[in-house]
């Protein structure tokens, strides 16, 4: 059983930057794949982000490509998102989440139907 558990979100202004950590726990952190996704308050939950085991295969969605970066630490167990140039379109709940361990998807292949672990979100707010 993984447990997720992120960090780093808050209330900040359009143009800013936000750094937002996940840290797992009860797997083998290498073994998994892992994403970030959001949801908006009345919005379905979609995919920001994802990450291969080792971290050589990023995936970006369109609205947020060449503004977050994501990026692992195996040693640290840990996957991170920094969100720079923040819009108030960026506003939600963003959410770590993981699928089963050694499995990889397409880039149109991360839904949140698909993802087996997830933590328990942290608000991210951004004012115009």
């Amino acid at each position: 059983q993984v447990q997720l558990v992120e960090s780093g979100g808050g209330l900040v202004q359009a143009g800013n930057s936000l750094r937002l950590s996940c840290a797992a726990s009860g797997g083998t952190f290498s073994s998994y794949s892992m994403a970030w996704f959001r949801q908006a308050p009345g919005k379905e939950r979609e995919f920001v982000a994802s990450i291969s085991r080792y971290g050589g295969t990023v995936y970006y969605a369109n609205s947020v490509k060449g503004r977050f970066t994501i990026s692992r630490d195996n040693a640290e167990n840990t996957v991170s998102l920094q969100m720079n140039n923040l819009k108030p379109e960026d506003s939600a709940v963003y959410y770590c989440a993981t699928p089963t361990a050694l499995s990889w998807l397409s880039r149109e292949g991360w839904s949140s139907k698909r993802m087996q672990y997830w933590g328990q979100g942290t608000q991210v707010t951004v004012s115009s």
